[in-house]
């Protein structure tokens, strides 16, 4: 089973890398799947993510809190809205419309989460 859920947990760092650099594909999602698969695989791996300056607060947010940052949630629907009109000229119009429905779930999601307490 180790070995599945350090599978898991690289193929999320994988997705998460994806993510980090195209603007429609999440990175912190991934990146608490990968913490999720590595607390039950490697310690070493799931302290260096929870560790992270970055990416360690975020997730620790919503660990304990099931909370999203206010300043992340408005860089990911920020991202979110200018993958979509980059879809605009790329893809087919009802490909796009799809889309359009998929991200706006997605963003009243985020949007919805809790702000994590002033003090984490």
């Amino acid at each position: 089973m180790r070995l599945l859920w350090g599978a898991i947990g690289i193929l999320a760092i994988v997705l998460a890398l994806a993510g980090s650099v195209l603007p429609i594909v999440p990175t912190v999602p991934f990146l608490i799947v990968a913490a999720f698969a590595f607390n039950r695989s490697s310690p070493r791996f799931h302290n260096m993510l929870m560790t992270h300056p970055v990416f360690g607060p975020q997730i620790r947010d919503w660990q304990e809190h099931r909370a999203i940052d206010p300043r992340v949630k408005v860089i990911v629907c920020v991202s979110m809205a200018v993958g979509l009109c980059v879809s605009w000229f790329i893809l087919p119009h009802p490909y796009w419309a799809v889309q359009v429905v998929i991200l706006t779930a997605v963003a009243v999601f985020i949007v919805t989460r809790a702000n994590p307490p002033a003090d984490s």
